[in-house]
């Protein structure tokens, strides 16, 4: 992983710089939200994600970080406004923007940040990167709405989920992916290897998130350990356990309901931790993991390409 850890220690200070500069031109209604969103944390993982699919390619202009950094824009845009629809109290261990700032200037600042993205994107003047900027916030839109309709009706089917997170998460990692391949090349069989890989990552990534959820504390994370479960989510983890559990009908019954008290949330989350359905859902990300890298294989040798086999690795591996 040290090519990787190297790789962000470069990125990471242009990546933040830029958004730095580029959040303090936005009007002070929304200034300040965008702000405490975007440089308050954060992996980067998509910005840099974006960076490694151009210079995999060959790409050899120093101009990839307002593309890079737009990828991140409209991931933070699509947590302000999931946090508003889920009614969540904290991000990365801060009180959400929302209570912070209300949800006016929030769901402006959301707004904001969708509309500075896709100008940043039109800046290189490459149609096919506006299409895939506008089709990667049109599928998260869907997960969203996707999500808030399987939480309404609360069935335990791990296809729809599959859907779910491929919309809200995988398709804006298969995005930075794409965006990146198609800054450097025209060839939409390149375009479409990084995009295979992103999409496989992007899953992995979230199967991973929903262990996580069950299997490590708030001090690591940052989020309520069961903050799925408070929220009526059906993630991978409690899938298993609803389909395999011989109370699993009566569960379902009670999310549907909405009648599971703190304690019964609490005996649900210590189940599915200590049954071993976190792991098997860290075993199932290990899947799409390999997948990922093995769509690689169609890119041309380089460090770079090196670089990307490991994030795959650390996606899986990681505890927060």
């Amino acid at each position: 992983m040290n090519d990787l850890l190297a790789y962000f220690e470069q990125e990471l200070p242009v990546i933040n710089a830029f958004l730095e500069v580029e959040t303090g031109k936005l009007d002070g209604l929304v200034r300040d939200v965008a702000r405490y969103v975007l440089l308050g944390g954060g992996k980067r993982i998509r910005p840099v994600l974006t960076i490694l699919s151009a210079r995999a390619l060959g790409y050899p202009g120093d101009d990839v970080a307002p593309l890079a950094c737009a990828l991140e824009m409209l991931h933070s845009a699509t947590l302000i406004h999931d946090d508003i629809l889920d009614g969540a109290e904290t991000r990365r261990r801060k009180t959400a923007a929302h209570l912070t700032f209300g949800a006016t200037e929030t769901i402006l600042a959301g707004d904001a940040l969708l509309a500075l993205a896709n100008r940043l994107g039109a800046g290189y003047d490459i149609p096919r990167i506006n299409y895939l900027l506008a089709e990667g916030i049109m599928a998260t839109a869907a997960g969203e709405i996707r999500e808030i309709a399987h939480v309404a009706e609360a069935r335990a089917d791990r296809g729809v989920y599959l859907e779910i997170i491929i919309g809200k998460t995988a398709r804006l990692i298969e995005t930075a992916c794409r965006c990146g391949a198609a800054l450097a090349s025209p060839e939409r069989e390149l375009e479409d290897a990084a995009g295979t890989y992103g999409l496989n990552v992007g899953v992995a990534f979230q199967l991973v998130d929903d262990a996580l959820d069950y299997i490590s504390p708030e001090s690591v994370t940052g989020k309520p350990e069961g903050g799925d479960l408070r929220e009526g989510k059906l993630t991978w983890p409690l899938l298993l356990f609803l389909e395999e559990e011989p109370d699993g009908s009566e569960v379902l019954a009670r999310i549907r309901e909405k009648s599971l008290d703190e304690a019964a949330r609490r005996e649900i989350v210590a189940r599915v931790r200590d049954k071993g359905y976190a792991d098997r859902t860290r075993a199932e990300a290990a899947r799409y993991v390999g997948e990922a890298k093995r769509a690689l294989a169609a890119l041309p040798g380089s460090r770079e390409r090196e670089i990307l086999v490991q994030a795959a690795d650390f996606v899986l591996a990681r505890r927060k």
